[in-house]
């Protein structure tokens, strides 16, 4: 309970108001004191409000609203004050509560406010006829806002039961569907069975044909064997005529050796003097160039996994490299980890393709040697070395698939090996007809 002192009992002053002070009554109040905060000076003002004299009024009704309201409760002078100054600014409301007829248009909080501030006689009962307008005012709102609430909820479950029903048509539909095809199902089942059994009867049917051409057949079987040993018998004479022909043509055949010979020689020096007088450049575009792959400095290569395969001894290697146009088909990061896969990348690549180097110098073979790069990231800085084709495959493509590529390229008879340790590689390209070896084989050779 608030209590007042001062006055007589006249003015109402000694009024008690006997319940807390409405939210918005005292908004107001503590608005009017803000306002007429600004017109007092620094003197007027009690002890604790002066720090908040410079204030703006929004900013003093923030950060001071308590103080101002403890201090228009407990000063009587200070709130003397402030009624002169809501006297000045609204005299008609003033005079109004003054006279005991506040204006009925006015706002019951502003009146109950003004009120509280200049304290006529029966301002508890305007304070609290406005408290109780907030709450009538904050209950009708309320029960607007369920009446709304309760209208969206309606709406919604209108909107609910439409689309319910809807959907159980839609269902309904599909069910009447499902029968029809279901139905549809069972004549087709029906239908297959008849022509099951007709089946088995066409079959036996077929059986009793088989047994009975069975029967021909070993007739048939019975005749050709005899005429067989027949034809046997008259091969045989064949043989010997056909032999007493050879000797009677051995004797002539020298002669006409000479002259094949004769005509053989006649043809390839003709060929050697044609390429002398076109003056043929030798062939320097190979089969492994029209590859699309991915060359030295584009793109980032990745490790693969080694899968070993047997090895074998590496004079074989040299027998298949001094074969003649012999083409070498090199898995390059294969190799590098069967022989030393603790070093980096870049050095497995440079230790590699140097050895190769010196392998294609020794042999005269055609080297291409082929990295995995189908996720490369970054450029590879890589001069490929003296007489060694350097390939990446293309993103999306692996090593293996570019070895059988290389491996198709070639015409039919070249011989091209293909030197890795992985199972799948070596198999592809043994059916494309090049020679698989071990990647341990190569590193031997290198070695």
């Amino acid at each position: 309970m608030v209590e007042t002192t001062g006055g007589g009992p006249d003015d109402g002053t000694a009024e008690v108001l006997d319940r807390p002070l409405p939210d918005g009554v005292r908004r107001r109040v503590v608005q009017i004191v803000s306002d007429g905060f600004g017109g007092l000076t620094i003197g007027e003002l009690p002890a604790q409000l002066r720090q908040y004299a410079r204030f703006a009024p929004n900013r003093r009704a923030k950060f001071a609203g308590n103080a101002m309201a403890a201090a228009l409760e407990s000063d009587p002078l200070f709130r003397q004050r402030i009624s002169e100054k809501l006297r000045e600014a609204q005299p008609e409301l003033c005079g109004a509560l003054d006279s005991g007829s506040p204006p009925p248009a006015a706002d019951p909080l502003d009146v109950a406010a003004a009120a509280y501030v200049l304290r006529p006689a029966g301002w508890v009962k305007l304070v609290a006829a406005a408290g109780e307008e907030a709450q009538r005012a904050d209950a009708e709102r309320a029960d607007e806002e369920s009446r709304a609430e309760l209208e969206r909820l309606r709406t919604e479950l209108e909107r609910a039961r439409d689309q319910h029903r809807t959907e159980a048509e839609r269902l309904r539909a599909e069910l009447e569907s499902a029968k029809r095809e279901a139905e549809a199902l069972h004549r087709k089942l029906r239908a297959a069975l008849s022509d099951v059994k007709r089946g088995d009867a066409a079959l036996r049917k077929v059986q009793g044909e088989i047994e009975a051409l069975r029967a021909e057949g070993q007739a048939q079987v019975s005749a050709a064997e005899s005429e067989a040993r027949r034809l046997k018998a008259r091969l045989g004479e064949v043989e010997a005529a056909l032999e007493a022909s050879r000797r009677a043509a051995r004797e002539g055949r020298s002669v006409e050796d000479m002259r094949v010979r004769l005509l053989l020689d006649t043809v390839l020096d003709a060929a050697q003097g044609l390429r002398r007088e076109l003056a043929l450049p030798p062939v320097s575009v190979r089969p492994a160039d029209s590859v699309d792959a991915v060359e030295p400095g584009r793109m980032t290569p990745k490790d693969i996994a080694a899968r070993a395969l047997s090895e074998h001894d590496p004079a074989i290697l040299d027998q298949l490299l001094a074969l003649p146009q012999a083409h070498l088909v090199v898995d390059g990061y294969n190799v590098t980890k069967t022989g030393y896969p603790q070093m980096p990348l870049e050095k497995q690549r440079l230790r590699l393709l140097g050895q190769l180097s010196q392998l294609a110098a020794q042999t005269g073979a055609e080297v291409t040697c082929v990295f995995d790069g189908a996720e490369l990231a970054a450029p590879v800085l890589l001069a490929p070395p003296r007489g060694v084709r350097v390939l990446f495959s293309k993103p999306g493509v692996t090593a293996d698939e570019l070895i059988r590529q290389l491996v198709r390229a070639e015409p039919p008879g070249r011989p091209v090996i293909v030197a890795s340790t992985d199972r799948e590689v070596a198999d592809g390209v043994a059916r494309a007809g090049a020679r698989p070896v071990a990647s341990a084989m190569l590193l031997k050779r290198l070695s």
